[in-house]
Protein backbone atom coordinates (compact mmCIF):
# COMPACT_ATOMS: atom_id res chain seq x y z
CA UNK A 1 0.00 0.00 0.00
CA UNK A 2 1.29 3.75 -0.65
CA UNK A 3 1.51 5.66 2.30
CA UNK A 4 1.10 9.33 0.64
CA UNK A 5 0.35 11.41 -1.90
CA UNK A 6 1.65 15.14 -2.47
CA UNK A 7 -0.67 18.29 -2.61
CA UNK A 8 -0.78 22.27 -3.06
CA UNK A 9 -2.96 24.02 -0.11
CA UNK A 10 -5.96 25.36 -2.17
CA UNK A 11 -7.16 27.46 0.91
CA UNK A 12 -10.84 27.68 3.12
CA UNK A 13 -14.13 26.53 2.26
CA UNK A 14 -16.92 25.04 3.93
CA UNK A 15 -19.34 22.15 3.10
CA UNK A 16 -22.57 20.32 4.70
CA UNK A 17 -22.19 17.12 6.70
CA UNK A 18 -24.68 14.41 6.41
CA UNK A 19 -26.51 16.40 9.20
CA UNK A 20 -26.74 19.47 7.25
CA UNK A 21 -23.96 20.91 9.90
CA UNK A 22 -21.33 23.49 8.13
CA UNK A 23 -17.99 21.96 8.16
CA UNK A 24 -14.93 23.90 7.98
CA UNK A 25 -12.49 22.57 5.75
CA UNK A 26 -9.16 23.39 3.83
CA UNK A 27 -8.95 22.32 0.19
CA UNK A 28 -5.91 20.44 -1.22
CA UNK A 29 -5.27 19.93 -4.59
CA UNK A 30 -3.89 16.18 -4.59
CA UNK A 31 -2.71 15.08 -7.91
CA UNK A 32 -2.06 14.77 -10.73
CA UNK A 33 1.09 12.32 -9.18
CA UNK A 34 3.33 10.11 -10.59
CA UNK A 35 5.73 7.29 -9.49
CA UNK A 36 9.36 8.88 -10.67
CA UNK A 37 11.19 6.41 -9.27
CA UNK A 38 11.10 3.50 -6.69
CA UNK A 39 13.44 2.93 -3.38
CA UNK A 40 13.64 -0.63 -2.67
CA UNK A 41 15.44 -2.02 0.70
CA UNK A 42 17.48 -4.63 -1.20
CA UNK A 43 19.30 -1.68 -2.90
CA UNK A 44 18.86 1.55 -0.53
CA UNK A 45 17.83 0.32 2.67
CA UNK A 46 14.36 0.83 2.68
CA UNK A 47 10.99 0.90 0.94
CA UNK A 48 9.83 4.07 -0.55
CA UNK A 49 8.33 6.02 -3.69
CA UNK A 50 9.84 9.32 -5.27
CA UNK A 51 6.50 10.71 -6.36
CA UNK A 52 6.68 13.89 -8.66
CA UNK A 53 3.58 16.64 -8.66
CA UNK A 54 3.90 20.16 -10.57
CA UNK A 55 3.92 19.96 -14.43
CA UNK A 56 7.18 22.06 -15.38
CA UNK A 57 8.40 23.10 -18.82
CA UNK A 58 11.20 20.93 -19.95
CA UNK A 59 13.40 23.89 -20.87
CA UNK A 60 13.13 25.03 -17.21
CA UNK A 61 14.32 21.34 -16.29
CA UNK A 62 18.17 20.72 -15.59
CA UNK A 63 19.86 17.90 -17.32
CA UNK A 64 20.44 15.86 -14.87
CA UNK A 65 16.54 16.23 -13.47
CA UNK A 66 15.63 15.44 -17.03
CA UNK A 67 17.45 12.39 -17.61
CA UNK A 68 16.19 11.25 -13.85
CA UNK A 69 12.47 12.25 -14.51
CA UNK A 70 12.15 10.64 -18.21
CA UNK A 71 12.72 7.09 -17.20
CA UNK A 72 8.66 7.51 -15.68
CA UNK A 73 7.64 8.85 -19.05
CA UNK A 74 4.83 11.23 -17.53
CA UNK A 75 6.73 14.78 -18.16
CA UNK A 76 8.83 17.13 -15.55
CA UNK A 77 7.76 17.77 -12.34
CA UNK A 78 8.71 20.93 -9.72
CA UNK A 79 8.39 18.87 -6.74
CA UNK A 80 9.82 15.09 -6.03
CA UNK A 81 9.44 13.42 -2.57
CA UNK A 82 9.44 10.56 -1.22
CA UNK A 83 6.59 8.82 0.53
CA UNK A 84 6.34 4.97 2.13
CA UNK A 85 5.20 2.15 0.73
CA UNK A 86 4.76 -1.47 1.80
CA UNK A 87 5.18 -3.52 -1.37
CA UNK A 88 7.41 -1.29 -4.36
CA UNK A 89 6.79 -4.64 -6.62
CA UNK A 90 2.96 -4.00 -6.63
CA UNK A 91 3.67 -0.59 -8.34
CA UNK A 92 4.85 0.31 -11.74
CA UNK A 93 7.31 3.79 -12.57
CA UNK A 94 5.31 6.18 -14.41
CA UNK A 95 2.17 4.99 -12.35
CA UNK A 96 -0.28 7.49 -11.47
CA UNK A 97 -1.23 7.79 -7.69
CA UNK A 98 -4.30 8.98 -6.54
CA UNK A 99 -5.63 9.94 -3.07
CA UNK A 100 -8.84 7.36 -2.80
CA UNK A 101 -6.49 4.57 -3.68
CA UNK A 102 -4.73 5.70 -0.09
CA UNK A 103 -7.23 7.83 1.96
CA UNK A 104 -11.06 7.27 2.72
CA UNK A 105 -13.69 9.25 4.00
CA UNK A 106 -13.35 10.05 7.54
CA UNK A 107 -10.06 8.59 8.08
CA UNK A 108 -7.60 10.77 9.93
CA UNK A 109 -4.03 11.60 8.56
CA UNK A 110 -0.63 13.50 8.72
CA UNK A 111 0.12 16.24 6.78
CA UNK A 112 3.39 18.13 6.59
CA UNK A 113 4.20 21.38 4.84
CA UNK A 114 6.63 24.50 5.52
CA UNK A 115 4.78 26.84 8.12
CA UNK A 116 3.75 30.39 7.33
CA UNK A 117 6.48 32.87 8.09
CA UNK A 118 6.37 35.36 10.63
CA UNK A 119 9.44 37.04 10.65
CA UNK A 120 11.58 38.42 13.75
CA UNK A 121 9.25 37.85 17.48
CA UNK A 122 10.33 38.18 20.82
CA UNK A 123 9.81 35.00 23.30
CA UNK A 124 6.22 36.17 24.17
CA UNK A 125 5.03 35.15 20.99
CA UNK A 126 7.54 32.72 19.65
CA UNK A 127 7.56 30.45 22.86
CA UNK A 128 4.86 31.21 24.92
CA UNK A 129 6.75 33.01 27.63
CA UNK A 130 5.12 34.81 30.64
CA UNK A 131 7.61 37.43 30.67
CA UNK A 132 8.16 39.84 33.46
CA UNK A 133 6.54 41.08 36.48
CA UNK A 134 4.17 44.20 35.98
CA UNK A 135 4.51 45.30 39.76
CA UNK A 136 6.35 47.49 41.41
CA UNK A 137 6.63 50.17 38.67
CA UNK A 138 8.19 48.03 36.21
CA UNK A 139 8.08 48.59 32.76
CA UNK A 140 9.69 45.77 30.51
CA UNK A 141 7.16 43.41 30.39
CA UNK A 142 7.37 41.43 27.20
CA UNK A 143 11.68 40.65 27.93
CA UNK A 144 13.22 37.35 28.29
CA UNK A 145 15.02 38.34 31.93
CA UNK A 146 18.35 36.75 32.78
CA UNK A 147 19.52 34.32 30.26
CA UNK A 148 22.93 33.36 32.08
CA UNK A 149 24.33 31.13 34.59
CA UNK A 150 26.61 31.27 37.48
CA UNK A 151 30.30 31.69 37.20
CA UNK A 152 29.99 27.64 35.70
CA UNK A 153 29.35 27.04 33.00
CA UNK A 154 29.48 31.06 32.75
CA UNK A 155 27.68 31.08 29.10
CA UNK A 156 24.30 30.95 27.32
CA UNK A 157 23.44 27.01 27.06
CA UNK A 158 22.94 26.11 23.55
CA UNK A 159 18.96 25.90 22.53
CA UNK A 160 18.04 28.36 25.19
CA UNK A 161 14.75 29.68 23.87
CA UNK A 162 15.39 33.08 22.79
CA UNK A 163 13.30 35.74 20.44
CA UNK A 164 14.27 34.79 16.34
CA UNK A 165 12.38 33.69 13.57
CA UNK A 166 9.06 32.47 14.19
CA UNK A 167 7.58 29.88 11.18
CA UNK A 168 9.47 29.14 8.23
CA UNK A 169 10.09 25.65 8.96
CA UNK A 170 9.08 22.42 7.94
CA UNK A 171 5.87 20.98 10.57
CA UNK A 172 4.10 17.82 10.77
CA UNK A 173 0.14 17.82 11.82
CA UNK A 174 -1.23 14.95 13.05
CA UNK A 175 -4.92 14.19 13.31
CA UNK A 176 -6.70 15.73 10.60
CA UNK A 177 -9.61 14.57 9.34
CA UNK A 178 -10.72 13.60 5.75
CA UNK A 179 -14.00 15.36 4.89
CA UNK A 180 -14.46 14.30 1.55
CA UNK A 181 -12.75 13.36 -1.66
CA UNK A 182 -13.09 14.83 -5.24
CA UNK A 183 -11.38 12.06 -7.14
CA UNK A 184 -13.22 13.92 -10.60
CA UNK A 185 -11.26 17.72 -9.60
CA UNK A 186 -8.63 16.06 -7.93
CA UNK A 187 -9.07 17.44 -4.29
CA UNK A 188 -9.56 16.43 -1.13
CA UNK A 189 -11.39 18.28 1.76
CA UNK A 190 -9.60 18.41 5.14
CA UNK A 191 -10.94 19.58 8.62
CA UNK A 192 -8.37 20.67 10.84
CA UNK A 193 -5.19 23.43 10.73
CA UNK A 194 -3.17 22.03 7.64
CA UNK A 195 0.47 24.02 7.82
CA UNK A 196 1.60 26.78 5.61
CA UNK A 197 0.42 29.36 3.07
CA UNK A 198 -1.53 29.27 -0.19
CA UNK A 199 -0.05 27.54 -2.43
CA UNK A 200 2.06 25.74 -1.09
CA UNK A 201 3.46 22.13 -1.14
CA UNK A 202 1.85 20.00 1.89
CA UNK A 203 2.63 15.96 2.07
CA UNK A 204 -0.78 13.74 3.01
CA UNK A 205 0.72 10.41 4.62
CA UNK A 206 -1.00 7.58 6.57
CA UNK A 207 -1.38 8.24 10.50
CA UNK A 208 0.68 5.21 11.99
CA UNK A 209 0.71 4.80 15.48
Amino acid sequence: MIKGILGKKLGMSQIFNENGEIVPVTLIQVGPCYVIQKKSKDRDGYDALQLGFGAKKEARVSKPDRGHQEKAGKGFFYHLREVGCDDVNAVEVGQEVKASEIFAKGETIRITGISKGKGYAGVVRRHNFGGLPASHGSLILNETGSIGTNTSPGKVIKGKKMSGQLGNKQVTVRGLRVVDIYEDRNMIAIRGAVPGNKGELVILRKQEG
